[in-house]
């Protein structure tokens, strides 16, 4: 029995040996044995290699703005493990942390039992355990998926509304390494009669999502053709300002906190997503209502200011696709900054195409560093990168 929530989350990451195990099977059994709690309320599904937890976050401020009480599952965590699972922003306690870990533990040691179950992960785990602490708590539940889709845990719900916000190179040993694999395994997201929302992706990509939309009868809302935002500037250096354009209305001089241009999309992708919410659930759409929303939207380490003087912005690009928008960002909003850069990935990322991209900045210094984690960059394997980058073990 656990008496502590550490207890709880030391358990739940003990799980993380079983690795990633792309299926249905484990967490239909876990959520059958739970009683299916996913069911009992509204959700909403966002997928997409990259932006994809801004735009959930975005979401929720948004839906919560209108009085509904917005349960948020996000991964991995930054922070604090807790952090993936909220309701209206507030992680879940410790005490529910307890009170779930011992209700699905036995659960968890009787699948194990079975060959065919056997094995569930953390992440299988952590999904049931949200689904089931939303139950009863929250008017809608915006679920981000883990990873891909199609395969992906989170991927057993039948959600109002779905999004897929970007399609971009990562983790191709599971999803594939071409374009449209991936974004194949992003649309296994997409439901019968359920509309889609889809950001700012390649023709390529685009193609294969309205295929399987069309094949679900699900009506796709596409950036520029139904929805765009006009990027105004970067004010202050602290707030990007956009106008949200869709085919009913547009919203001019709108900010985010969140920086970076690729921000402004992800918003974008939130707000049109709201608008169609409201116009389903007869809820107002009110400019300053969204204004006030958009700006208390706080996400960490995607671009954040941590430091003014000296300059110093952390952010967790970390495929191919997140990297060349920073570079874009630090091309466009810091082109008369010399740039020093700490680097640093785990071993399954596609590092050197990361390193080219960023060597394209002028004058950049890169340093590349290692962590503590068996999946953290081996130093050796890049020593023939100097003199382009710098090595230093210490963080």
């Amino acid at each position: 029995m656990f008496t502590k929530g550490s207890e709880a989350v030391q358990w739940l990451i003990e799980r993380g040996y079983f690795g990633s195990c792309p299926g249905l099977e484990r967490i239909t059994e876990l959520l059958r044995l739970l009683g299916n709690p996913e069911k009992s309320y509204p959700t909403i599904h966002v997928a997409g290699t990259n932006g994809k937890g801004s735009t959930t976050r975005y979401l929720a401020n948004l839906l919560r703005s209108n009085g509904l009480k917005v349960g948020t599952f996000n991964s991995p965590f930054i922070k604090d493990f807790a952090e993936q699972v909220e309701i209206n922003g507030q992680e879940i306690p410790d005490a529910d942390l307890v009170k779930l870990g011992n209700l699905i533990k036995p659960l968890v040691e009787q699948m194990d039992a079975q060959k065919e179950f056997y094995g569930i992960t953390e992440f299988e785990i952590l999904t049931g355990l949200a689904f089931y602490y939303f139950k009863g708590q929250v008017d809608v539940a915006i679920i981000e998926v883990g990873m891909g889709g199609l395969l992906d845990s989170t991927n057993v719900i039948k959600p109002e509304l779905a999004a897929i916000t970007t399609i971009g190179l990562d983790h191709t040993a599971f999803l594939g390494d071409t374009i449209e694999k991936i974004a194949y395994q992003k649309a296994g997201i997409i439901k019968e009669n359920v509309p889609l929302v889809v950001g700012n992706v390649s023709e390529e990509a685009l193609k294969v999502i309205e295929i399987q939309a069309k094949e679900k009868n699900a009506k796709v809302y596409t950036w520029k053709d139904d929805f765009h935002s006009d990027y105004r500037g970067f004010v202050e250096q602290q707030f990007e300002e956009f106008d949200f354009v869709n085919n009913e209305i547009k919203l001019k001089g709108l900010d985010t906190p969140l920086i970076g241009h690729q921000q402004v999309e992800n918003a974008a992708v939130a707000l049109e997503m709201y608008y169609l919410y409201t116009q389903k659930h007869n809820l107002s759409f009110d400019k300053d209502k969204i204004i006030h929303s958009l700006l208390q939207t706080k996400w960490p380490a995607r671009m954040e200011i941590i430091s003014q003087k000296p300059l110093v912005i952390m952010d967790g690009a970390h495929n191919p696709h997140a990297i060349k928008r920073l570079k874009e960002n630090l091309l466009t909003d810091y082109q008369d900054y010399r740039v020093k850069i700490l680097f640093s990935a785990i071993v399954t990322k596609d590092i050197s195409t990361m390193l080219e991209e960023l060597l394209e900045i002028p004058n950049v210094e890169i340093t590349m560093t290692t962590f503590n984690d068996d999946r953290a960059v081996k130093l050796e394997d890049y020593q023939d990168w100097q003199p382009r980058i710098k090595i230093n073990s210490n963080w």
